[in-house]
């Protein structure tokens, strides 16, 4: 584990309210901009009233429940927890064969490499979006025994650019990427042409970085931003889900939302329209 006084990780989650984890503690907790969001009442501890204590009960929930920010922190799963979420769709492409290696980022390791739908959906499945970390030693060798590869243990960064570099050097040849930076997106694309990106908790992000986002990426989530669901929706080959969706802006990315259709059992409703499809209850405000 790491020294005390490194144990500090920061989240954002709910409409980018920061929180900060520090010694196994919620140390602080902003206010977020959103008033309400749909996905956050489908929680497993829901948040129906966006308030910082409301937010703050949330994550001590996820740190009880599965160890969120903690050395003892659950690293694989198998339940999809939304229909179309980052790590439900990459681990159906493991499946099926389309992707063979996934880098996302993970409390308490930074950047990993993952080869298998199990740690895919244990490290993302309930993951808010990270901003920064601190490793935890157990946690790295747990990852690394179950065939992953942790990019920085000395210090658990976060560096998307490096983790793709890593996966091409270790020999994978059909990798995915989740980011939430358009810059480090656009750096990606520009090295590794054929790397899958998925842009993710894009909640915030202005219009310049999602016009330089929607241009590179092959699947990102609207997440609260307007500025996604408007040039992504536009642009988009397929748009799953109608209160915080996803949408595919290349025939890959279209091919893995009909892949992850094609494995479940769930009714789904196919109809071709001009997007975006705006539900009923959709985050608000839209950032």
């Amino acid at each position: 584990m790491a020294e005390k006084e490194d144990d500090i990780h920061v989240v954002e989650a709910v409409g980018r309210s920061r929180i900060i984890i520090k010694d196994g503690k919620v140390a602080g907790v902003s206010v977020s901009q959103l008033r309400q969001c749909p996905l956050a009442k489908k929680f497993a501890l829901p948040v129906d009233d966006i308030t910082p204590d409301a937010v703050q009960a949330n994550i001590e929930h996820r740190m009880a429940s599965w160890g969120m920010c903690q050395p003892h922190r659950k690293i694989s799963g198998s339940v999809d927890f939304v229909g179309f979420g980052a790590s439900e769709l990459i681990s159906s492409g493991i499946l099926a064969g389309s992707l063979d290696a996934a880098v996302l980022a993970c409390d308490g390791a930074g950047t990993v490499i993952v080869t298998t739908p199990e740690m895919v959906q244990g490290i993302g499945g309930r993951m808010s979006g990270l901003v920064s970390t601190s490793p935890f030693t157990e946690e790295m060798d747990r990852i690394e025994q179950g065939g992953g590869i942790v990019l920085d243990r000395a210090h658990a960064a976060i560096d998307p650019v490096r983790g793709v570099s890593l996966a091409y050097e270790k020999g994978f040849s059909h990798v995915v990427v989740t980011v939430a930076s358009a810059k480090a997106a656009a750096a990606i694309h520009a090295q590794y042409p054929d790397v899958f990106i998925f842009g993710v908790h894009m909640s915030g992000i202005t219009q310049a970085d999602a016009e330089l986002l929607v241009a590179v990426a092959d699947i990102v989530t609207a997440c609260a931003s307007k500025w996604i669901w408007q040039i992504a929706g536009a642009r988009a080959l397929v748009q799953a889900g109608t209160a915080v969706p996803v949408f595919a802006l290349t025939k890959r990315g279209k091919q893995l939302i009909l892949d992850k259709i094609a494995r479940s059992d769930r009714p789904i409703l196919v109809s071709g329209s001009k997007l975006p499809i705006y539900g009923p209850e959709i985050p608000d405000p839209l950032l």
